[in-house]
C-alpha cells in the first residue's frame, strides 16, 4: 500500500514537471507583449480575436493596417504562465536616454588662448528640465545643456543694420555672481527679424511617430494639437505633406497647398498609434516627399514629431546622423519636436537635429507647442545665416585662464574656423544667440600653477584688450564665409553685475541655475537657487509672454527638490 502511495506522489511530480517544462516563452518587444502557454494543467486559450475591420477613411495605408492587424492578434494570444520574479509595471522603467558630457574644463590661456565652438540655438533641453521640475525631480544630469537653458529667452540686444550682416554683436565684461575673484564675458548675437509678407513659401513635410509608444496623451494628442497651430499661419503659397510611421511608413497626405485648413487638419485628427516604430523609414519617406517637390525659393523642411524610441528597421544612430548630413546638402533641412517621457531618446534627437541643420525643441505642454510653432515659427523655420561659429583669443596678458559655460556638445577644433566644409549652427530669423565665458584675469586665484618659462610680454598696442571675438557665417545659398571681427576691451567692462546690462544679468541668472542642476564643481560653496532668484528678479523686464516669471517658478522648484534623489534610471546614451 505504502510502495503504491509513493509511486503515485513520484507519478503525479514528475507530470507537475513535465507541464511546468512545457510552458512556452513570452515574446517581448518595446511596444506590445504575447504570451502563450502550452500547460497541461489547465484548459488550451481561447483562440485570437478576429482582426479588426478596415479603418474607416483610415490615413494609414494598406500595409500599415496590416501590420497593425497582425500586431493585435498577437497581442490577443494570452494564458496563463508561471512568473518567477515580479515583473514591471509600464511606465516603471525609465529608458531615457542622453548623451554622456562632461563639463567644460578650464583652460591656461598661456597654453591654450583660442576657444572655437558651434552657436547653438536649440531650446529643448529647458522644456525637458521643466518637465522634469513640475513632476517633483530633478533631471540627470546629462539632460542639463547650460547654453540652451539660456538660449530659451529672448534678449534686448541691438538690432542689426542690414542682411548682408545678418546679426548684431554685443559684448559685457562683469564679475561673476558666483566666484569671487572672476569676471564673465557675455557676447550676445542678435538675428533680424523677418516681416511676414517678405517671408519666402514653406515646403514642409511633416513626419509624424504614430507608433504604439506614442499613445499617451503627452505625446501623439499633443501632437495633433501642436501641428494644428503650425498648419493656422500656412498660407496658399505654402505646401505641406504628411508622412507617419510605425511598423512601416507611409504618406497619409499628398502635398497640399497651406491654405487648405481644414482639409490638412482632418488628416492630422485621423492619426491613431499603434504597432513598432520604424523610423528610419520614415526619414526615408519624409526626404524623398520633399525632394519632389523641392522649390529653390521655398524653404524645403522636413519636421519630425516623435520621442525618439526608434526599434526596428535602420535605428543606429551613426547610420541615422551620415543619412541626415547627406540630405542635408541637398538643401533640406530637418527639425526635430520632442514629445513625452519615459523613453524619450534626448541623445537621438541631437543628433539628428545637429546634423539636419535644424532646431531641436522639446514640447511639454500646449503652451509650449505655441510658443515654438507660433510665437517664434520665423525663428524657428527661416534661416538667416549658416555654418555660425565663435572663436575667442583671450591676452594672456590679461585673462590666465578662462572656459565656456555650456555648449560641450558644439566644440570644434582651431583649424575648424576657417574650414567651410565643417558644418556648424544655423540662425533663424530674430534668433538671439548668447555664450558666456568665465575668466580668471592675470594676477587672480587660478586653478592652475602659472609656468617659469612661459611668460611672455603682450604688444603695448593691446594693452587695454582681454580678449579678440571672431565670428564666421554664410548667408543662405552660399559657401563661402564672411568675417565679423571686433576687440573685447576695458570699455566693455562694468565693476559690478548690478551695472551690467538687464541681459547680462538674466543670461547670468540662467548660467548659474543651469550650474546648479548640473552640479559643476567650478560655482562656488554656498551658492544656491536664492542667489539664483535674486539676481533674476531685478532682471525680468517687461516679460511679454510670462517665461521668466516662470524661470523664476522653476528654480523655486529645484530648490524645493533638492532633497530628492537624481533620477538615477535614466540610461546616458553614447559618446561621440
Amino acid at each position: 500500500m505504502l510502495r503504491n502511495t509513493r509511486r503515485a506522489g513520484i507519478f503525479a511530480c514528475a507530470m507537475l514537471l513535465t507541464a511546468c517544462a512545457a510552458q512556452s516563452t513570452h515574446t517581448n518587444d518595446d511596444e506590445s507583449e504575447a504570451v502563450v502557454t502550452d500547460n497541461l494543467l489547465t484548459p488550451p486559450p481561447p483562440p485570437p480575436p478576429p482582426p479588426p475591420p478596415p479603418l474607416v477613411n483610415s490615413p494609414y495605408p494598406q500595409q500599415m493596417q496590416e501590420t497593425g492587424r497582425a500586431r493585435a492578434a498577437i497581442g490577443g494570444v494570452a494564458g496563463n504562465y508561471a512568473q518567477t520574479a515580479p515583473q514591471p509595471m509600464p511606465g516603471m522603467v525609465d529608458r531615457e536616454n542622453y548623451e554622456d558630457v562632461d563639463v567644460n574644463p578650464i583652460h591656461v590661456v598661456a597654453e591654450d588662448p583660442v576657444s572655437t565652438f558651434s552657436i547653438d540655438v536649440d531650446t529643448a533641453s529647458y522644456s525637458n528640465v521643466r518637465r522634469m521640475l513640475n513632476s517633483g525631480r530633478l533631471p540627470p544630469q546629462n539632460a542639463v545643456r547650460t547654453e540652451e537653458l539660456i538660449n530659451y529667452f529672448r534678449y534686448d540686444y541691438p538690432l542689426p543694420q542690414n542682411r548682408e550682416q545678418p546679426f548684431s554683436t554685443s559684448v559685457t565684461v562683469a564679475p561673476s555672481p558666483w566666484a569671487e575673484g572672476r569676471q564673465l564675458v557675455h557676447i550676445g548675437l542678435q538675428g533680424y527679424n523677418l516681416i511676414p509678407r517678405e517671408r519666402p513659401p514653406l515646403n514642409l513635410t511633416l513626419l509624424l511617430d504614430v507608433s504604439g509608444s506614442m499613445g499617451e496623451p503627452d505625446k501623439l494628442p499633443l501632437v495633433v494639437q501642436s501641428m494644428r497651430m503650425l498648419v493656422e499661419q500656412l498660407t496658399a503659397r505654402d505646401r505641406v505633406s504628411i508622412v507617419v510611421y510605425a511598423g512601416a511608413a507611409g504618406a497619409v497626405l499628398e502635398p497640399t497647398p497651406g491654405n487648405e485648413h481644414g482639409r490638412i487638419i482632418a488628416a492630422l485628427e485621423n492619426l491613431h498609434a499603434g504597432g513598432s516604430t520604424a523610423g528610419g523609414e520614415g526619414l526615408r519617406l519624409a526626404y524623398a516627399l520633399t525632394e519632389q517637390n523641392f522649390r529653390r525659393d521655398s524653404v524645403n523642411r522636413v519636421i519630425i514629431a516623435t520621442d525618439g524610441d526608434f526599434n526596428v528597421g535602420i535605428n543606429n544612430p551613426q547610420e541615422l546622423e551620415d543619412f541626415v548630413e547627406r540630405k542635408r546638402d541637398t538643401g533640406i533641412y530637418l527639425s526635430v519636436l520632442g514629445f513625452g517621457s519615459g523613453n524619450y531618446n534626448d541623445a537621438l534627437m541631437q543628433t539628428l537635429a545637429q546634423n539636419g541643420n535644424g532646431v531641436a525643441a522639446y514640447i511639454d505642454t500646449l503652451n509650449e507647442a505655441r510658443r515654438v510653432l507660433r510665437d517664434e515659427m520665423a525663428s524657428n523655420m527661416f534661416t538667416i545665416a549658416n555654418d555660425v561659429k565663435i572663436q575667442v583669443e583671450f591676452n594672456p596678458a590679461r585673462v590666465a585662464e578662462y572656459r565656456l559655460i555650456g555648449y560641450e556638445t558644439r566644440m570644434l577644433n582651431r583649424e575648424d574656423f576657417n574650414n567651410d566644409r565643417v558644418d556648424a549652427g544655423e540662425i533663424g530669423a530674430g534668433h538671439a544667440v548668447t555664450a558666456i565665458y568665465e575668466i580668471v584675469p592675470v594676477g587672480g586665484a587660478t586653478f592652475n600653477d602659472p609656468l617659469r618659462y612661459q611668460q611672455q610680454a603682450a604688444p603695448p598696442s593691446t594693452a587695454s584688450e582681454l580678449a579678440f571675438l571672431r565670428i564666421r557665417y554664410k548667408l543662405p545659398g552660399q559657401d563661402r564665409s564672411r568675417l565679423i571681427e571686433r576687440p573685447i576691451t576695458d570699455r566693455d567692462r562694468v565693476s559690478d553685475i548690478a551695472q551690467a546690462p538687464e541681459s547680462t544679468r538674466w543670461a547670468a541668472a540662467v548660467a548659474g541655475y543651469g550650474q546648479l542642476l548640473r552640479h559643476d564643481q567650478f560655482v562656488r560653496q554656498g551658492y544656491g537657487y536664492d542667489d539664483v532668484i535674486r539676481l533674476a528678479q531685478g532682471a525680468r523686464g517687461t516679460d511679454e509672454f510670462g517665461w521668466r516669471a516662470e524661470f523664476l517658478q522653476l528654480a523655486r522648484a529645484a530648490q524645493s527638490a533638492a532633497a530628492l534623489p537624481t533620477a538615477q534610471n535614466a540610461q546616458p546614451g553614447r559618446r561621440r
